[in-house]
């Protein structure tokens, strides 16, 4: 076997030079770089114009290939010598993309050379990302070079135009949607979270490419995925993802439908991450943005058990959560099974009730409504007493000597006109505001 090896490799050498006619050109024009070797065909070393991959995953020249297996009749990766049996051949569009993008360079860089020629230069890391990608899309070996390119992109928003026009994104996405048919490969996960690395930093909007791209149904259930199972930092780059497309008019009941409450569960996670801030901010904005959308999702978000989540992280979280997580609240209040979730919680009504007043007018207006909400739809006697004892009633009693009128205060007078008589009665319920109370369920 040690002595079979140099044969086949003489075989396949005079193959290449006398079947081939290879010829070895060297640019005629010096502005003109020699094509990557990703870009060339194993067999001829020529610049691949149809690229094809075979099984073994290497890629030739569609014409060199088919003369090797149909013609020759040989049995084995030319590159490799690996045995093949079978003999299909695939079209890889994406590299030759990426070739045909690198000749539209080197042809302006020759304009470059020209002395008439006024145009600017492409800059050096050009090449360097078009090899990155071929190289991407051609090895196996994926991660490190994703991690080069991210290094380069990551140095000004140039790079990151480059890396958009050269067809980055494509190659990418393409690895995302590996994930999904081989999830269990260890290999194609890692080069999945490296390239969520990558487009995170990307900007998404619906005009971009970007974001026709990984709004594809098989991209964001890719990167549903990968938010249930990647590492805290391809989390941190998938939920950074997501936030940037809720900014933009995508429905989300697909991803919904498909993943259910584990998708939720997955955000209500990275919510309660205490170590990574911007994780759990930008996962409340993405509940936010799709409780927005519909009831439905709602009921997911509170079987997955986001309102127990919220209330227990509430007491402890700062001016901006604080206010995010009452939104959510209130939306999911909104609905009856919310409504009772919230109720039963033995921190519910308190929980809401310690931030009214004291971290801001929004989340004061926002912890309103979902008393409202309590009041308006669950009232039952139980939870007007713990109302009365938790302080909430005290609370809403001094926002009614706040001057002037407002949507806030209209809801506090509601709230009264509804429940005040049944307070009265309670021997804690503060005797000096009985008589303010009367008077306001008499002008009300």
């Amino acid at each position: 076997m040690l002595i079979s090896y140099p044969i086949l490799s003489l075989s396949f050498c005079s193959f290449c030079a006398v079947d081939f006619e290879v010829e070895r050109k060297t640019p005629a024009d010096p502005a003109m770089d020699f094509p990557p070797c990703h870009f060339r065909c194993p067999i001829s070393m020529e610049l691949m114009k149809e690229p094809v991959t075979i099984s073994t995953g290497v890629t030739y020249e569609r014409k060199n290939i088919e003369k090797w297996f149909f013609t020759y009749k040989k049995k084995t990766c030319p590159a490799t010598m690996q045995s093949i049996e079978n003999f299909g051949i695939i079209p890889n569009h994406t590299l030759k993309r990426l070739i045909v993008s690198w000749q539209s360079n080197e042809d302006s860089k020759s304009s470059c050379s020209s002395p008439s020629s006024s145009q600017s230069c492409p800059s050096a890391k050009h090449d360097e990302i078009q090899a990155l990608l071929s190289t991407i899309v051609s090895s196996p070996f994926k991660v490190n070079s994703i991690k080069k390119l991210r290094s380069i992109i990551e140095i000004d928003d140039v790079m990151k135009d480059d890396f958009i026009q050269s067809n980055g994104v494509e190659v990418l996405v393409q690895i995302l949607d590996q994930t999904i048919m081989e999830s269990s490969d260890f290999v194609t996960f890692r080069a999945c979270e490296e390239a969520l690395s990558v487009l995170h930093q990307l900007p998404i909007s619906e005009e971009e490419k970007t974001f026709e791209l990984l709004s594809k149904q098989e991209s964001t259930r890719s990167m549903a995925i990968m938010l249930q199972r990647g590492s805290a930092e391809a989390r941190l780059h998938t939920i950074t993802i997501f936030r940037k497309m809720v900014k933009t008019e995508y429905d989300w009941s697909f991803i919904v439908q498909d993943q259910g409450i584990d998708f939720f569960k997955s955000l209500l996670e990275l919510v309660s991450d205490e170590i990574c801030s911007k994780a759990s901010s930008c996962a409340l904005e993405v509940l936010i943005e799709i409780l927005r959308a519909s009831k439905k999702n709602s009921l997911r978000a509170i079987e997955a058990g986001a309102v127990c989540v919220l209330i227990e992280l509430l007491q402890d979280s700062n001016r901006s959560k604080c206010e995010k997580m009452l939104h959510l609240i209130k939306l999911l209040c909104e609905c009856a099974e919310g409504r009772q979730a919230l109720v039963e919680h033995g921190m519910g009504i308190v929980a809401i009730t310690k931030k009214m007043l004291h971290v801001s007018n929004a989340a004061t207006k926002i912890g309103v409504k979902i008393i409202w909400l309590v009041c308006n739809f669950h009232p039952t006697e139980r939870v007007l007493e713990e109302m009365l004892m938790y302080g909430s009633v005290k609370k809403l009693l001094a926002l009614l000597h706040i001057d002037g009128r407002s949507s806030t205060k209209d809801k506090v007078v509601k709230i009264f006109k509804m429940h005040g008589n049944s307070w009265k009665r309670y021997p804690c319920f503060p005797y000096d505001l009985k008589d303010y109370l009367g008077f306001v369920n008499d002008s009300s």
